[in-house]
């Protein structure tokens, strides 16, 4: 089994802390793992007895009846109030698939699981936690709807430093497979090539489309795949609805509404699937609306989409840095500096621009900067940003860190990866 140290800390960190714990993620990321084995086999080890974890995954037939928010309350109540000199853990698994219901005994009120545990929070002998793959269903502002006490903690795919510590060996090897087949946790198990992209294409038919179609009742099923191409294809790349509708439009010979478009991107970046970064003026301290950059949640499943036809190791390098820093909690946006040299008044992108507190860096992704011009191409935004702020490239092509001339800090993707250097 993987220990995910990361995530099973933040967890013992926040209990009894008086919130519902949210453990969020796309589906398949390891987030009952992480609460059904990791943090249950950790509190059997501080003396906690079995009796006193209840455990509702909500996805297997065997526990459907407690979908109804009701029947899990009183199902839980019935437990806790045995013993209340005891401690007991409630653990809910996929809360999405909890539906809304009537209560005809109390008024004939509409009620929901997030009524449900607001109500079992009142029992001070009780510490709840739930997972859930969809931002929709557990609501768009969690906080809002467990009234202010909820702790959310979000898993992501494997990071490449977790996937490192279980498979081992040669550094550059296993990053050429992380970058190939990304780092969904059972792809660990399988040895041959073959069964891992069947496995990574199973997900995406019979998992996470489904669920978006269904829980968002996807009229048009053939452009929700059109979108996911597109944005798989154009990984890195600045675009928006209008961008994308218009390209549909032109591939498919009908119109495609850019609202449209804009509701279904809402849609996979509900369900984890897709990530976006906003654009973001380094002098004028301002958002653009659009365009923005979407990722993929896993460089595996992005490659999966296009069929592996599509390897591009410098967009997925990018790909693959952005969800670590996320992952990593920081804020993340695209920054934009202009070039005014010259006459000119060119808007010059900076790939990241992370903000970590009151710390703020600024990095670009390059794959390879073979020449001269490439390395002046590269690094001309960040020096067009003049300010005090750290400025890193992330490079495949170096084997040791340094800083040049203008003080820029060179870094191996490998070392950012595994966490070996300090970027702040």
């Amino acid at each position: 089994m993987i220990q995910r140290d990361f995530y099973t800390e933040k967890i013992i960190r926040a209990m009894w802390n008086g919130d519902v714990k949210v453990i969020t993620g796309i589906r398949r990321c390891g987030k009952s793992v992480l609460l059904f084995d990791l943090f249950y086999n950790y509190l059997l080890g501080q003396g906690v007895t079995e009796e006193q974890i209840i455990r509702i995954a909500l996805d297997q037939r065997r526990y459907y009846k407690y979908r109804n928010p009701i029947t899990l309350c009183k199902y839980v109540e019935k437990l806790v109030q045995t013993d209340t000199e005891k401690q007991f853990y409630l653990f809910v698994d996929e809360v999405q698939m909890t539906q809304t219901v009537t209560d005809t005994e109390n008024g004939n009120i509409d009620v929901t699981i997030y009524d449900m545990l607001n109500e079992l929070k009142a029992y001070k002998n009780l510490d709840v936690y739930v997972t859930g793959s969809n931002s929709k269903g557990l609501s768009s502002d969690i906080a809002t709807e467990f009234r202010g006490r909820a702790t959310q903690i979000h898993v992501y795919p494997l990071s490449f430093k977790e996937y490192y510590a279980f498979v081992g060996g040669d550094e550059r090897k296993a990053l050429d497979s992380f970058m190939l087949y990304g780092g969904m946790p059972r792809i660990l198990s399988m040895q041959d090539d073959n069964d891992k992209k069947a496995y990574l294409s199973i997900l995406y038919k019979e998992l996470y489309m489904k669920d978006i179609v269904e829980r968002n009742k996807v009229e048009r099923e053939d452009i929700l795949n059109d979108i996911l191409d597109f944005l798989a294809s154009q990984v890195g790349s600045l675009t928006n609805p209008t961008n994308i509708a218009n390209a549909l439009t032109s591939m498919k010979k009908e119109k495609v509404n850019p609202a449209t478009v804009a509701s279904y991107v809402r849609y996979m970046i509900d369900s984890y699937l897709i990530g976006m970064a906003k654009r973001y003026d380094v002098k004028g301290k301002t958002y653009f609306k659009y365009p923005n950059k979407y990722y993929y949640a896993d460089t595996g499943l992005r490659n999966a989409r296009l069929n592996y036809r599509q390897y591009d190791p410098g967009h997925i390098m990018e790909n693959i840095i952005y969800n670590e820093l996320i992952r990593r909690e920081y804020a993340v946006d695209v920054g934009v500096v202009t070039d005014r040299s010259k006459g000119q008044n060119v808007q010059k992108e900076i790939d990241f621009v992370v903000n970590a507190a009151d710390k703020k860096i600024y990095i670009q992704s390059a794959f390879q900067m073979e020449t001269e011009q490439k390395i002046t191409s590269e690094i001309s935004s960040l020096l067009l940003a003049k300010d005090f702020f750290k400025k890193i490239v992330i490079r495949m092509d170096i084997p040791h860190n340094y800083y040049d001339e203008n003080g820029i800090y060179h870094c191996n993707l490998t070392d950012f990866l595994l966490e070996r250097v300090d970027i702040l």
